[in-house]
């Protein structure tokens, strides 16, 4: 990981420049009643990432313990990673002037609760600001396995060029060896019939894996939440069987962001169909798309670089 450090500027960098409000910070579990503050606040951003997605907030929010509040009138998010160390966001809604009072104002949380992280999540502009206004030393890493993975979305619709051209096979494959149908998860029983498979699905993995069993949590979640959360789902049949369902969402005029892609193994090319298909015939608005991360998982890295990313978009953990 790489480490960039900010040197000492005066003999009292550690003293504060506010008076900290002696109030302490209360965290409120996320829900999906708690949509509208998110959105009042998150509206204000165009940001490039997965993280700051209300429905993947609420996709991860039992899994990654998701909590918040308002301080300073801004919107403060505090949530776990899966290593189990609790940090914060960037604060949302905030004016630049409040910002180094509501970062101490963090940090003396931080210090009391014993959190390993000040920040992580955290974009390239917060970044800069950061680095901008603050006088003490920081040390910021980069966070690799959590960059996303952004494609053009032409290169994930038409699947042409050399580099795809292995993908553009297996899709071949799949429209001339299986019967398939392709349906809305809005169609009537669709949704029924992801949410069994996904209950099979965990079944074939290792049910003790707590991970596991949160994604698989979240994921009926929005399939529940679809309307609310503005998301759009697809579902792929073989021989009258599901084998395959995918969700997403448009975050802005330029970007779309996939959260969900389960398939079958036993199906082959299904995954390139399902992703060509999706991109194609949801998000042909969108320029770019947002695969999201690999987690350090080494399978799921070398299939997302299979797909020739125009770009891995960072992310950074910030100490202060």
């Amino acid at each position: 990981m790489e480490c960039i450090m900010f040197e000492q500027r005066s003999a009292d960098i550690y003293s504060r420049s506010y008076n900290i409000d002696e109030k302490e910070l209360t965290f409120k579990p996320l829900t999906m009643q708690d949509k509208e503050i998110f959105i009042k606040y998150l509206s204000q951003y165009k940001f490039v990432t997965c993280e700051y997605s209300f429905a993947n907030l609420v996709l991860w929010r039992k899994g990654c313990d998701i909590r918040y509040t308002v301080y300073n009138d801004s919107l403060i998010i505090k949530k776990k990673d899966f290593e189990g160390n609790y940090y914060f966001m960037q604060p949302l809604g905030y004016n630049k002037e409040d910002l180094k009072c509501i970062i101490d104002k963090l940090q003396d949380y931080k210090e009391k609760n014993n959190l390993k992280y000040l920040f992580k999540d955290i974009e390239e502009p917060f970044l800069n600001e950061l680095k901008e206004i603050y006088k003490q030393e920081i040390l910021i890493v980069e966070d690799i396995d959590n960059f996303d993975y952004i494609y053009t979305q032409d290169s994930l619709a038409s699947l042409s060029g050399k580099k795809l051209h292995g993908k553009k096979n297996h899709y071949n494959y799949f429209i001339k060896n299986y019967s398939y149908e392709v349906k809305d998860i809005s169609e009537f029983t669709v949704k029924e019939d992801c949410l069994e498979a996904l209950k099979l699905w965990l079944q074939e993995k290792d049910e003790t894996d707590e991970n596991l069993n949160y994604e698989s949590e979240g994921i009926k979640e929005i399939i529940n939440y679809m309307d609310d959360l503005n998301l759009k789902g697809m579902a792929v049949y073989v021989e009258g069987k599901l084998a395959a369902f995918t969700i997403g969402e448009s975050t802005n005029n330029d970007m779309a962001i996939i959260h969900v892609e389960k398939g079958l193994p036993d199906v082959k090319g299904i995954y390139s169909f399902i992703n060509k298909t999706f991109v194609d015939n949801y998000f042909s608005d969108s320029k770019y798309i947002n695969r999201e991360q690999d987690l350090g998982i080494e399978g799921l890295r070398k299939a997302k670089k299979s797909y020739n990313p125009v770009k891995l978009e960072k992310k950074y953990c910030v100490y202060i």
